[in-house]
């Protein structure tokens, strides 16, 4: 069997594991009966090495354990931090940037001692807290609680490796600075950002532009995010595999454009993307989808699309290796995953029957691209926001091909801001005007009336649904290599008519 095949099996092995847990758990797995299986899977390879049928079953059983064993790990660690109704005084640091929702902001702390504890405290949004202050806190330590069923917030905290949080805090601070030198400086350089482009534009152009570069759409009001998802757009504020190939994409074109090989164009664009994660603090949505984008784009580059799952999947591997919850309870995970293997999966075949028969302005590979991604995330959107977006095509074919631009505009202002400020203001028109241009198709296409329909799925359906794609994609590729092998026959094997 070919390494690239065996390394599939394996990295989809360890998946498996680590879904079977998740949705499992405790009825799957326990800890001894796996322990035992992966012994005797253990014994089986080593007996049977020469076999290797035998030798990759075995392995595979393996990784499937260690995926299921990695995850009950986790999900056992919840149960013993998770200690209800504990009185907590001492001195914490923050360990996370606060994340401010319009009157209260939340602040992930650990005491000193004990890193390893982290603790959720909410407060009021008019105190300013830094990462890596330090600060004394009395309070009564709580497990969270899931205030509806539809959102389980216990694991949401979980996957942030938070499993207490704090009851009528009381906080006292010292003037004292902790943290890491560098990640502190990095995040100096974002917030400087951030207000450069407060100071360069009005509201809500402002807070657009700060989720298209940052991510993120805190700073803008929860109607014109409800606008975002009615038209099926919020994904140009959130930070994901998918945007930043876009992004990429378009970056290679000005590369082009500017007179750079398409080797240099790729660099040029990898550099445009690390450039990225690197102002957005290096959150863990960013590098996710860093890591994402530039996999994708070095598939595109060397033809390779449609054989790129298994650096994909890998890079899935790795993220799970450090955190096995995001799998299932992290749907920002799952959407960056998801999108990127509708792009490998699908795209190509849309590439093969439309895109290069219908070329208008690359306005056909945006439309695709975007197919593409949201027919492999459309199940997890609607089992977790319940909300069909019908006008979503043409809202994205509307928006999609200006966002580049206004990024490109809205960061050299935003940078300029730094160096030479009339250049800055050159830079924030040139912005200006996408930006109103996007703002007012969102909401003139959210304002119709059948822009979305309420629509709920179970996780039964979901399954239903990708079990169906899986057996579509299969049947297509399958139609297409026949049809590949037929042009290869007529062209090799048809008899000379000359006579």
């Amino acid at each position: 069997m070919h390494k690239s095949r065996t390394f599939f099996i394996l990295s989809l092995s360890f998946l498996t594991g680590i879904f079977g847990a998740s949705f499992y758990y405790p009825k799957l797995v326990s800890v001894m009966p796996l322990f035992f299986v992966s012994i005797g899977a253990l014994i089986l390879a080593l007996v049977f090495y020469e076999n290797k049928k035998v030798l990759l079953g075995s392995t595979a059983i393996i990784f499937f354990i260690g995926g299921a064993w990695l995850t009950t790990m986790h999900l056992e660690k919840g149960r013993e931090m998770g200690a209800d109704k504990q009185n907590f005084s001492g001195v914490v640091e923050l360990v996370k940037e606060p994340e401010i929702n319009d009157l209260t902001q939340n602040l992930t702390v650990t005491p000193d001692g004990n890193k390893s504890q982290k603790i959720l405290v909410n407060v009021n949004a008019y105190q300013k807290f830094t990462y890596g202050e330090k600060l004394r806190l009395a309070c009564t330590l709580i497990k969270p609680k899931n205030l509806t069923p539809d959102f389980d917030y216990q694991m949401y905290l979980a996957t942030k490796d938070v499993y207490v949080e704090c009851e009528k805090p009381k906080i006292e601070k010292l003037n004292a600075q902790g943290g890491n030198r560098i990640f502190t400086g990095l995040l100096r350089v974002k917030n400087n950002f951030e207000n450069n482009i407060n100071t360069l534009f009005p509201a809500p152009e402002s807070g657009l532009l700060i989720g298209l570069i940052l991510g993120g759409s805190h700073q803008l009001s929860k109607n014109i995010q409800a606008d975002f998802s009615r038209t099926g757009l919020s994904h140009v504020t959130a930070v994901s595999g998918y945007n930043v190939t876009i992004i990429a994409e378009y970056l290679m074109i000005i590369g082009i454009a500017l007179g750079l090989w398409r080797r240099q164009a790729f660099w040029f664009a990898v550099v445009g993307i690390i450039l990225f994660v690197i102002v957005t603090g290096l959150s863990a949505s960013a590098v996710r989808a860093g890591v994402m984008g530039i996999l994708l784009i070095w598939a595109m580059k060397n033809g390779r699309l449609a054989n790129s799952q298994n650096a994909v999947i890998f890079s899935a591997d790795v993220m799970l290796l450090a955190n096995p919850l995001l799998l299932r309870w992290d749907v920002g995970f799952q959407l960056s995953f998801l999108a990127t293997l509708g792009i490998i999966y699908i795209y190509p075949l849309f590439d093969i029957y439309l895109v290069k028969k219908n070329k208008v302005f690359g306005l056909s590979e945006i439309l695709f691209l975007t197919l593409s991604a949201q027919i492999f995330v459309l199940p997890i959107i609607l089992f977790n926001f319940n909300q069909l977006s019908l006008i979503s095509p043409l809202a994205n074919l509307l928006i999609l091909p200006v966002i580049p631009l206004t990024m490109l505009a809205g960061f050299l202002a935003a940078m300029f801001c730094f160096i030479f400020a009339p250049l800055a203001t050159v830079f924030s028109w040139l912005a200006f005007l996408p930006l109103r241009y996007e703002m007012a198709t969102i909401n003139f296409l959210a304002g119709l009336k059948y822009a979305a329909v309420p629509l709920q799925i179970t996780w039964w359906e979901v399954t239903l649904w990708y079990i169906i794609l899986v057996g579509a994609i299969f049947l297509f590729s399958k139609m297409r290599r026949n049809e590949v092998g037929d042009q290869n026959m007529l062209i090799n094997g048809s008899p000379n008519k000359e006579t």
